[in-house]
């Protein structure tokens, strides 16, 4: 890190005390960025990584809503707008326990730079509360999020912030928030909020593109070495949307994939998991990992303790958390014949265990390439909503298949540029950030 951005780098730690994730996501950004500042020395005179690290607005809000027993509870909200350059501030919300200022601020950054890679006009933002829905009935989530909303409507639009889905936000949670936005508003902007039902201006393809994505990622990088999915052993984390669409992805294209796990443990299943059965389980029934693999039987084993990263695999798919793929797993996985990893999820790969993978000149995607399908097919989704129309299964999904290849391109051709061939995060990073950046120079000093 040359001096420039390390003086920047203490004074993103100084203005954000105790944000760690946010630390963390610019820090991966800012080791990239040495090259890019010394062949544009305009970004430096017009303080532009400076710029892009503050929030363009940042707003905490308090939601007061009534549980099942009549008591009044109280939860945290957050929208982080963090950058408009190249268009309407778009990133999801996540409704979880762990979420705070910091845990917003790392995916709204990560968001600005995923989003300039889909080549699609939107710019990044990210949001959520610290609510938990799990455990919760219908009728709770329902007023929770009508309460949030109450708050939200106030900074969102079609050609503001287009908020989305993320951990505990799925078409249960839009519904009841896009009901509640209908109603304080007198409009039916499907615009607004993407992740929609199909019935109500959602997309096709939606509910499986950053599981789909991430695949089709890993599918371009596998083939640079003459590889692909066929025969591959896989390991996917995780058990919500995106990894259910991962596994499924993963299968059609001949990959064994062994293992899903959620916070309660991991499975491991050596003929394969039953991805059907997997998602009438999450989704339907609402049960743990632990319920699928008694359900499934005898071949399906269920493991409280320890790491899903113990489980051997010549491609792995994080598809869960941030940082749950440390360097304890990564040296591991790497003795055992790891060929390539493709990060579904924001953020799941520490900094060491990314450093061990780009020593070992494995395939890496990061996340904010590699799980990219899913804003993009939101993007797509604004399209069909503006235009009143709704496009089919097939089309949708040759368009995610068409942008994945290019963020593939982009980020390979990038890195390619810089002397740096193969490296996917420098790549990803100077790609998105130099799009990001000559929007900004163009727009002055706003």
């Amino acid at each position: 890190m040359d001096s420039t951005i390390e003086a920047i780098r203490n004074d993103v730690v100084r203005r954000n005390p105790g944000e760690t994730e946010f630390h963390q996501a610019a820090d991966e950004v800012f080791d990239s960025l040495g090259p890019v500042l010394k062949k544009h020395p305009e970004f430096v005179q017009a303080s532009i990584l400076e710029r892009i690290c503050e929030p363009e607005r940042q707003i905490i809000f308090r939601v007061p809503w009534v549980d099942d027993a009549g008591k009044v509870r109280i939860n945290r909200g957050f929208r982080v707008e963090f950058n408009s350059a190249l268009g309407p501030y778009k990133g999801g919300l996540r409704f979880h326990p762990s979420v705070y200022l910091g845990i917003v601020k790392f995916l709204g950054f990560e968001q600005i730079f995923k989003n300039a890679l889909t080549g699609m006009p939107i710019g990044g933002g990210k949001g959520g509360s610290d609510f938990d829905p799990r455990g919760r009935s219908d009728g709770e989530v329902m007023r929770f999020c009508q309460s949030f909303m109450l708050e939200l409507y106030r900074h969102i639009g079609e050609y503001t912030d287009v908020p989305a889905g993320d951990i505990g936000v799925g078409t249960r949670e839009i519904g009841y928030m896009f009901g509640q936005y209908k109603r304080i508003t007198n409009r039916y902007e499907s615009g607004v909020l993407t992740g929609k039902g199909t019935g109500w201006g959602g997309s096709l393809v939606r509910p499986e593109a950053t599981g789909f994505g991430a695949v089709l990622f890993a599918k371009e990088m596998l083939a640079t070495r003459g590889l692909s999915f066929e025969g591959q052993r896989v390991v996917v984390s995780g058990s919500g949307n995106v990894a259910l669409h991962a596994i499924a992805k993963a299968q059609s294209m001949g990959a064994n994939v062994i293992t899903c796990s959620d916070s309660s443990g991991y499975v491991v299943e050596e003929q394969g998991i039953d991805v059907e059965l997997l998602r009438d389980i999450k989704e339907n029934q609402r049960l743990r990992v632990s319920d699928y693999a008694e359900q499934r039987g005898s071949g399906a084993v269920f493991v409280q303790d320890g790491s899903i990263w113990d489980v051997d695999a010549t491609v792995a798919l994080p598809c869960a958390t941030q940082n749950e793929l440390d360097d304890v797993a990564a040296k591991r996985l790497l003795s055992r014949g790891l060929i390539a990893v493709a990060e579904g999820a924001n953020m799941p790969s520490t900094p060491e265990a990314i450093e061990l993978f780009q020593d070992a000149k494995i395939l890496f995607g990061p996340g904010k390439a590699a799980n990219a399908g899913g804003v993009a097919t939101s993007a797509l989704e604004m399209q069909q909503n503006a235009s009143r129309d709704a496009w089919t299964f097939e089309h949708t999904e040759r368009r995610l298949e068409e942008i994945m290849a290019n963020i593939h391109e982009r980020c390979a051709t990038t890195a390619d540029e810089y002397g740096l061939p193969g490296n996917y995060v420098a790549g990803a990073n100077i790609a998105g950030f130099v799009q990001v950046a000559n929007a900004m120079l163009a727009l002055g000093v706003v």
